[in-house]
């Protein structure tokens, strides 16, 4: 049974250094949520609170409203697949898959079931009599999964279980964590560093810097109203541009850049002053005139200085008059302009976002 998780202003201290600051956070029964962050946010400190493997030093988490200070990691409804996978070399791939159940003291006929069930869950029925360290990285990720999934914990933790695997086998497991959790009905909690299992994967993530949550959202807000500069840029919103004021005219909202009068929407709670402008890449296009949905976008002016061939696509580096830049993907049988010239560039609707400069460099 899927279980829900109470995260109460939890706060986890190594001396002066707080991995986890105070962070509040709701994760509802059978959801598949993401903590997304660089190295050393705090993103795996904050699994093991949840785990059981650590203590916080202030705040509270619950399961279902029930408090769980004290109570250890293996009286805890939860299971965890770490990035080690932590496979025992000396057993089977059925001994391994049954190690806790074996120590609940299930023996016999009933045992090789839940043990053979969870192998064919995994689709490596009949891998039961086989040596571990025999299995191809795909193969013994599904073993650790299997023997996370045979406890039927309500919550199934993945402690970044992807790092160090091939980017076919990376993409595999990816779609068998999805096909799983709809499968099992548990909660999963996803810890990553990779922008693609979590948008792909999460019905809601959360992007973690510095011990706290920056933003708690469903991956496609992250795109539509990036909390901040921070945020923006680690889901691939790279173009921040600063702007000469803000004004408003009728219903409209405008950010002056190097003359260029770019219509903006509200991404957040930042006045102007505090704020920076984020165009989405995905609402650029370089020939506007060529597209019929553009035929009412606004087209901005700008200089091409670079040009790269990326293999499907070609990457333009475009210029404001201020020496601000802006890269726009081209499909590789389009026309390339020179470099020099100036180019039309068209905004769609949206496309430019007035949000936070919180996370920026001092120098930016």
């Amino acid at each position: 049974m899927a279980i829900s998780i109470q995260i109460e202003t939890v706060t986890r201290a190594f001396g002066p250094v707080r991995a986890v600051d105070a962070v509040s956070l709701e994760i509802r029964a059978g959801e598949f949520f993401t903590l997304l962050g660089s190295s050393g946010c705090g993103k795996s400190t904050l699994l093991k609170l949840i785990g059981g493997f650590d203590a916080p030093t202030g705040g509270r988490i619950a399961f279902d409203g029930r408090d769980m200070a004290g109570i250890p990691a293996n009286r805890r409804p939860v299971n965890t697949v770490f990035q080690s996978l932590g496979l025992f070399p000396h057993m089977t791939v059925a001994e391994n898959v049954g190690y806790g159940l074996r120590l609940k003291g299930l023996r016999g006929s009933a045992l090789s079931a839940r043990i053979e069930s969870a192998l064919e869950l995994v689709e490596l029925g009949g891998f039961g009599p086989r040596d571990v360290n025999l299995l191809s990285g795909g193969q013994r990720q599904r073993v650790a999964l299997a023997r996370a999934l045979v406890m039927e914990p309500g919550i199934l933790l993945l402690d970044e279980p992807l790092t160090g695997l091939d980017e076919r086998l990376r993409q595999q497991m990816r779609d068998e964590f999805g096909r799983l959790h709809k499968r099992t009905g548990a909660t999963f909690i996803l810890v990553t560093h990779n922008q693609d299992e979590a948008l792909s994967l999460s019905d809601r993530m959360a992007v973690m810097h510095r011990g706290r949550l920056e933003q708690i959202d469903a991956p496609a807000r992250f795109f539509e109203a990036p909390a901040n500069a921070f945020v923006a840029r680690f889901v691939g919103i790279d173009t921040l541009l600063t702007h000469q004021g803000v004004i408003r005219e009728a219903d409209a909202t405008y950010a002056m850049i190097a003359g260029e009068k770019v219509p903006v929407r509200m991404g957040g709670p930042a006045g102007p002053a505090d704020s920076v402008v984020a165009l989405r890449p995905d609402r650029l296009l370089l020939h506007p005139s060529s597209d019929v949905e553009l035929k009412n976008a606004l087209a901005l002016r700008l200089k091409v200085v670079e040009t790269r061939y990326r293999g499907l696509h070609h990457d333009v580096t475009l210029a404001f008059a201020d020496g601000q830049r802006v890269v726009v993907s081209l499909e590789a049988d389009q026309p390339v302009p020179a470099e020099g010239h100036l180019v039309e560039v068209g905004l769609k609707p949206g496309g430019a976002m007035l949000i936070s400069n919180a996370g920026l460099p001092a120098a930016a």
